[in-house]
């Protein structure tokens, strides 16, 4: 039997005609017509004014912190369950990240710890230049009460939308409400372009000062000159083109999530101690990832234990988000809260989840949980924090 992938990517087959393009003109340097089309392919998308296509979701949220006056000094408040990226770019400005903690309901920053710890800050007299909210596992945050709090204290919200392109929100994009919304299309996502990224806004001036600092910083003039640091940021006209035939399968791509989502339901939904990850109400989540938490006293065994036992059989499953706030390298930052995100740590596994996933393959991790369920150990496993 061979592997089953937790998140593998899925091409269409309309990507093959804009790379045969790029080669059979020539355009394999970085930008190009892919590249220019890619972004306003995507703002029409999303229903967002401007987007600005680059190397990483990373490189988006980096340069959203530049642009945001984020420095040396400051604190940006972060949620804390998601991956270390939305992280990484506080410290690349030399910041200090607060982690907000999730609520039960959505597992995303909770709106009233951030309204509380805005308030806070205010009469400290000393606010956060930004506040980077995380879209999590294809499911939007509650975005309304956290831009009401945001704008209240004049703070830039910054989205990342990494895992949550193609969910709604109200009848909106995740992403597309801030200041600035970032997008991933590392090779895990629900589309991919083997690697990169986007950066969203309604503000035309911001994301020219983006493409600028995305290219290296170069100066009008016909030769090279070069007034401040920048970065080599932008996407590959190549790669663009993968994005532009796969972006034509967003929809497709969360209806087969989804329907990965429900059979999963369905088929657990007899087995004891198994509970998934909650949908808001306010929106669709794309189900980027199907997340199941355990408990051991009902289920049998341990989230982890679980996990070692699907890889004996070759299929990849992982643990839920890590939050930041246990993390080695954040360990001397202040976290706001911490037992919502801490215990689905604890308790939470991805399954797998792919928009590629066979009925076959599913069935075998069906086969492999029941079986589990059926066949207790007798210690359970715990993740260390």
């Amino acid at each position: 039997m061979s592997r089953i992938y937790l998140s593998p990517p899925h091409l269409s087959g309309a990507e093959l005609p804009h790379v045969r393009e790029a080669f059979a003109t020539n355009w394999i340097a970085p930008l190009g017509p892919n590249v220019e089309a890619f972004e306003k392919e995507f703002s029409a998308r999303l229903d967002v004014p401007h987007a600005l296509a680059l190397s990483s979701g990373t490189s988006a949220l980096h340069l959203s912190m530049m642009l945001s006056d984020v420095g040396p000094g400051d604190t940006v408040l972060c949620s804390t369950f998601t991956f270390v990226a939305s992280a990484n770019p506080i410290l690349y400005q030399n910041a200090t990240p607060v982690f907000i903690d999730s609520d039960e309901d959505t597992w995303n920053m909770d709106p009233n710890l951030l309204a509380q710890e805005l308030d806070d800050c205010a009469r400290r007299g000393r606010l956060p230049k930004a506040v980077v909210l995380v879209h999590l596992y294809g499911q939007s945050a509650d975005i309304d009460p956290i831009l009401a709090a945001c704008r209240r204290h004049d703070v830039t919200l910054i989205e990342d939308a990494a895992e949550a392109l193609g969910a709604s929100y109200k009848g909106g994009s995740p992403g597309a409400f801030g200041k600035f919304g970032i997008y991933s299309f590392n090779g895990n996502k629900i589309i991919t372009t083997s690697g990169g990224g986007m950066l969203v806004s309604a503000d035309a001036e911001s994301i020219q000062r983006a493409r600028f600092l995305a290219t290296q910083g170069r100066d009008p003039a016909p030769h090279y000159e070069h007034s401040q640091m920048a970065y080599n940021y932008r996407m590959s006209n190549v790669l663009a083109g993968i994005g532009r035939g796969q972006l034509t399968a967003l929809d497709e791509r969360v209806r087969q999530r989804r329907h990965n989502y429900e059979c999963y339901r369905e088929e657990f939904q007899h087995l004891p101690g198994i509970t998934f990850m909650p949908e808001a109400g306010y929106g669709t989540s794309t189900r980027w990832l199907t997340v199941i938490q355990l408990d051991p006293a009902e289920f049998g065994c341990s989230a982890e234990n679980l996990r070692v036992r699907l890889e004996e059989q070759d299929i990849e499953s992982r643990p839920a988000w890590k939050p930041m706030h246990l993390q080695p390298l954040f360990r001397d930052c202040r976290h706001v809260g911490g037992d919502v995100s801490e215990r689905i740590f604890q308790h939470g596994l991805c399954l797998p989840s792919g928009s590629s996933l066979t009925e076959r393959e599913r069935t075998r991790v069906v086969e492999a949980v029941h079986e589990a369920a059926l066949h207790p150990v007798e210690t359970p496993m715990n993740r260390p924090v």
